[in-house]
């Protein structure tokens, strides 16, 4: 990846805002930087807080996508997850009723604000409206420590749990809720997400033996070889979820699922409901609880729809330059 010229990227980078329906992380739209090249197209979307040496792993990413390509697939369809927020219970319904066909969904619990009442309602309420078939998981984003994680699964675990996703902070974390779950017989995976994408040693999260399933995002992890070799490494089950992605984006998340040797779980690669636009005609959504694999190009007109103002492009062909120079320590070593 070292070989290309950083200049020759942002010559013909594209810089988009994408509004959101809803507020994320305090912002109403998505600004990301798409490249053309003789692969197609790659997404730099890192958000606009990350540093260079985190940014770096997304413009290799993004570099993979558009230069070089990614390893064949082994299937053509990747089955993916409803997300409900942390919304009220009855609202739960509304929510779900925009994914038609799905058979998992992921619930935002341990929102901060919020009591302990309000997820056992709110995952009471996705059991009741999916049926007891549907698998169901539950997202704390690190919100608990272990004793709450402890009390909190306990309680959920009724409903059914396909697995907790980062219900604590930390990778040591992690390991002692596992133990402490096994120990009082509360039957809940733990799944880690942020202690892989975040980490500069995602492999401790295995070492330690501190996850049942691991959550692996293409961008954070430098594409989609580097996140099979993680996965690879880790030795353990994997779902490829996306971080807030076009369908640019979304393609090089189903390229990871389409091309992982074992896919058990659905994917979490059906967020482009989150977004009141894209740079493409035909976005990459689901279908019957799936997505299949076809190549998508921005469309020119939706480019220049929602292009940011020039003054936003500079400041995206700086980072791109500041990412690159950190990118052949982040490939070789």
């Amino acid at each position: 990846m070292s070989v290309f010229d950083v200049e020759q990227l942002v010559l013909g980078m594209r810089v988009v805002q994408l509004p959101l329906r809803t507020r994320f992380r305090g912002v109403t739209e998505r600004e990301i930087a798409l490249f053309p090249g003789p692969f197609g197209w790659g997404e730099f979307g890192p958000f606009l807080e990350y540093a260079p040496a985190e940014s770096s792993r997304w413009l290799a990413s993004a570099i993979e996508a558009a230069h070089v390509g990614w390893p064949e697939p082994v299937r053509g369809s990747v089955q993916v997850n409803a997300t409900v927020p942390a919304v009220a219970a009855g609202e739960v319904a509304g929510v779900l009723a925009r994914y038609d066909g799905t058979r998992t969904a992921k619930v935002k619990v341990a929102e901060p604000g919020q009591r302990l009442s309000d997820d056992l309602d709110r995952v009471a309420a996705v059991r009741e409206a999916m049926g007891p078939d549907a698998r169901i998981r539950v997202d704390a984003n690190g919100g608990w420590s272990v004793e709450q994680a402890t009390d909190a699964l306990g309680r959920l675990a009724a409903y059914g749990l396909e697995y907790a996703e980062q219900p604590c902070a930390t990778v040591e974390e992690l390991r002692d809720l596992r133990i402490t779950l096994a120990r009082n017989g509360i039957d809940v995976p733990v799944a880690a997400d942020e202690s892989i994408r975040k980490a500069e040693d995602p492999l401790r999260v295995a070492r330690l033996e501190a996850a049942d399933v691991i959550v692996v995002k293409v961008a954070p992890l430098g594409g989609v070889r580097r996140a099979l070799d993680v996965v690879a490494e880790t030795g353990l089950p994997a779902v490829v979820s996306s971080a807030l992605d076009s369908s640019v984006g979304i393609r090089a998340g189903l390229a990871l699922a389409a091309a992982l040797p074992r896919l058990d779980h659905a994917c979490g690669l059906a967020t482009l409901g989150l977004f009141d636009g894209d740079v493409v005609t035909e976005s990459l959504v689901p279908q019957g609880g799936s997505i299949s694999l076809r190549s998508v190009e921005p469309d020119p007109e939706l480019l220049d729809r929602w292009a940011a103002p020039d003054h936003r492009r500079a400041w995206w062909a700086d980072r791109v330059r500041a990412a690159y120079a950190l990118l052949p320590h982040f490939v070789h070593r």
